[in-house]
């Protein structure tokens, strides 16, 4: 089932000035005695966060699976008329944003695919790294190239997986295990086939994925705990790197398919993870909270306010002012309701810049020497725009302060940074780029900072995009312009 035409396109009112995006939230369920697309539902709202573009679910009854997805946020895509149509105990649910593959309706997920013995419905978070070598698998099956479009961008590394997963074997069990060991780089899967729901995390890590249990007996499996909030369900724990559940009428069955090398994504502690969910026991939101503290004591600076830059920077600035003593005030208001629609903004729109989404609120920023709090600066225009707008309304100082290192590697595990061109931090001192931005000051925490507030050890997380260590081999064809790069920079 499907809503809209082909090729319907989702687009930011500010596509310039948005933060970095995650790959997708999944969201899993099994459960005899509720309504699982209802459940769905709720769950990737939860989720919505980590992807806007697209949405769906996929339940089944036992003996057949039914699809609905379209572009759009979760609450655009369903009403209760698609839900009640979507029968079942056995649900996949998806929210998505792209790093691999075109945003069209076709790469909607979840996706779709025969099997030996049936059908299956696969949701991913993360991005994989060796595609090419899964198409030349795919490649080697009859039939296959056929039905999929592998060039040009049109095909998605989930597209691909599913595909495979229609290999031969007793069992949609049997051919994962077997594929699982294959795959390279990132992945948080959530699939189905008629009669059993199965979840699959990398042997990294790298993307969240949590087990839990509802009061009737039935079970999920998401990418964050909030979703686990927000249907009742209680944590169980956290789905192993490595490892790969079973799920059906006789409970919960786990199996290893590969030995853990832990490498969580640190930037789900600085941005990406909502601040209400918990990654490896520690408190996303306490995260945020010490790296604030942190930053502080790295870059104290006299002032009268700290204000966040919303939603993101909120419990950093909070942690700021505790350890500084200096106020926290909300000098912007955020205008929850503008973010994503099908209406393109007129280029008056567009020069109007980040106020579409943000608006200083002047009677309690004029004259004051503030401290603006953020999570990250990618390629700098959000932050240049609110320098501006905060001086523009009467701030006497602007100083910026950055609950992360600078981003100076782009990401090959789900995350959609810019080339590393774009990014504005490299080939530039912290100077420099506070010069750009406009600002008085611009601090940013220390990596060790950073680590610190996670309480993970730095060997168990991945830091990439600030180090250029990739914990998995990135894909062919960018590693010889990454040792590049990598050589110009010690050079």
């Amino acid at each position: 089932m499907r809503r809209g035409g082909d090729g319907r396109l989702n687009h930011d009112l500010m596509p310039d000035e948005k933060g970095p995006q995650d790959a997708c939230g999944v969201f899993g369920v099994y459960a005899p005695h509720e309504e699982v697309a209802k459940l769905s539902y709720f769950g990737l709202y939860a989720l919505q966060h980590r992807g806007q573009e697209s949405a769906g679910i996929a339940t089944s009854d036992g003996e057949k699976i039914l699809v609905f997805k379209d572009m759009g946020l979760v609450s655009q895509v369903f009403d209760e008329a698609a839900l009640e149509a979507l029968t079942g105990h056995i649900a996949v649910g998806h929210a998505r944003y792209s790093t691999t593959g075109a945003s069209v309706w076709a790469n909607a997920q979840p996706t779709l695919g025969p099997t030996a013995n049936g059908t299956v419905a696969l949701g991913h978070n993360g991005n994989l790294t060796n595609t090419q070598e899964l198409i030349d698998l795919l490649v080697e099956r009859e039939g296959y190239p056929k039905r999929l479009d592998l060039k040009g961008g049109k095909c998605t590394d989930t597209a691909i997986v599913t595909a495979l997963l229609g290999g031969e074997g007793s069992s949609l069990a049997e051919v994962a295990l077997e594929l699982l060991p294959h795959l390279q780089g990132a992945y948080s899967f959530v699939f189905m086939d008629e009669t059993t729901l199965y979840a699959a995390r990398d042997p990294q890590g790298v993307r969240p994925l949590v087990l839990g249990e509802l009061p009737s007996g039935g079970w999920v499996v998401a990418s964050e705990t909030a979703a686990l909030d927000i249907v009742g369900a209680v944590l169980v724990r956290e789905v192993e790197p490595g490892e790969f559940l079973t799920i059906d009428g006789s409970g919960v069955h786990s199996q290893r398919f590969a030995e853990p090398e832990p490498k969580g994504c640190v930037f789900e502690y600085v941005y990406l993870a909502r601040p209400d969910t918990t990654i490896a026991g520690r408190s996303v939101q306490a995260a945020r909270l010490e790296m604030g503290r942190q930053l502080a004591r790295e870059h104290p600076v006299e002032a009268d306010l700290v204000i966040p830059t919303p939603e993101s920077g909120t419990p950093a600035a909070v942690g700021y002012a505790q350890q500084s003593g200096i106020p926290f005030g909300q000098g912007l208001v955020k205008n929850s309701y503008v973010g994503r629609t099908f209406i393109q903004p007129s280029q008056t729109l567009r020069q109007l810049g980040i106020r579409l989404k943000l608006n200083p609120l002047r009677e309690v920023i004029e004259g004051k020497r503030l401290v603006v709090v953020d999570d990250s600066i990618v390629r700098g225009n959000t932050q240049r725009a609110i320098v501006q707008m905060l001086r523009d309304a009467g701030a006497a100082e602007v100083h910026v302060r950055i609950s992360s290192p600078p981003v100076q590697w782009p990401c090959f595990y789900g995350i959609d940074f810019p080339t590393r061109t774009e990014l504005a931090a490299v080939g530039h001192t912290v100077d420099e780029v506070c010069a750009q931005l406009g600002a008085d000051s611009l601090g940013h925490i220390s990596l060790e900072g950073m680590v610190q507030a996670t309480q993970q050890a730095e060997s168990r997380l991945c830091t990439a995009c600030f180090t250029g260590e990739y914990p998995i081999a990135p894909p062919v064809d960018a590693r010889h312009l990454l040792l590049q790069q990598r050589e110009e920079v010690v050079g």
